[in-house]
């Protein structure tokens, strides 16, 4: 047995919760997950970025650059690349392939594989077409392209994503950092979150969980900030934030529409208690009708 696959097949050993499914016990879940991961080899991922050109760079977080590339066989891929400075992105790292493995959702973005060279280690995803909501709503002249139904589809697409996590994966997974750039966006504009390395499995039989609160500023819930009782509540209102975004074509951090709101979420409810909700519609979304 190779040495990383020695160091994958470490990183796949179930957590202390268990299983919520009967029949799917520890050593079912570790062999589900070393058959369904592929190991790639350094060169070939190479290869594929062309040397992890900066022209093939798609964006960079805590635990380092993310590569687009191309294998020979024709598929893009996306290759997360541990950065070896960062303690807190070997956790991430560590943490997002142990909960992916064993994830499958039309929802959720695909892991395909991994590699260990050395000091190297890289995660290899499919590639999202669109990237992420974030940059499509917010970073280009792209939101135009965004209509109501491809809105209503992203945002029931997410919600169908976190279900999955919440009740229906082998573990109750809380992602804890729901967020627009975190959701990504294929050609057919198919919503898959993304972004695994502050998720936290969920005991079945607690209410809550005491952690460190971790997340964006602007999609963490109060509760959670202020006593870090972390649940799928918190999840739930970081989807909230994300439709609120989607509906009005606004960022919650850097709201500015109007000077007596803190906020995007602030300005929704008092639109809502004026019984004035429609006004947060995206202007591009004018003539649109929801009956």
């Amino acid at each position: 047995m190779t040495k990383s696959k020695k160091f994958f097949e470490a990183l796949m050993r179930p957590f202390s919760f268990g299983s919520r499914r009967e029949g799917n016990n520890e050593e079912d879940l570790e062999k589900i997950a070393s058959q369904e991961q592929k190991h790639f080899s350094f060169e070939t991922l190479v290869s594929a970025t062309k040397n992890f050109n900066a022209s093939n760079k798609l964006g960079e977080g805590g635990f380092g650059p993310v590569y687009k590339g191309k294998l020979d066989d024709g598929r893009e891929i996306a290759v997360k690349k541990l950065s070896q400075s960062s303690n807190q992105g070997k956790k991430e790292f560590e943490n997002e392939a142990k909960l992916l493995a064993r994830v499958q959702h039309r929802n959720v973005v695909n892991l395909l594989g991994y590699c260990v060279h050395g000091a190297e280690k890289l995660l290899v995803y499919e590639y999202v077409t669109n990237e992420s909501l974030d940059k499509l709503l917010f970073k280009s002249n792209r939101r135009y392209e965004l209509d109501w139904k491809q809105r209503f589809d992203i945002i029931t697409g997410v919600a169908r994503g976190l279900l999955y996590l919440h009740e229906d994966s082998h573990n109750c997974i809380i992602h804890r950092d729901i967020k627009a750039s975190n959701i990504l966006l294929d050609d057919k504009w198919i919503p898959k979150i993304a972004d695994f390395g502050m998720a936290r499995l969920f005991p079945e039989d607690q209410t809550h969980v005491n952690t460190r609160v971790a997340g964006t500023n602007g999609y963490m819930a109060p509760e959670y900030v202020m006593h870090g009782h972390l649940s799928v509540k918190a999840d739930v209102f970081s989807f909230g934030v994300v439709m609120l975004e989607l509906i009005s074509g606004q960022r919650n951090s850097n709201f500015n529409l109007d000077p007596d709101a803190q906020n995007l979420l602030d300005w929704a409810y008092k639109l809502y208690k004026k019984g004035k909700s429609l006004e947060i519609v995206d202007p591009s979304l004018a003539s649109i009708s929801f009956r």
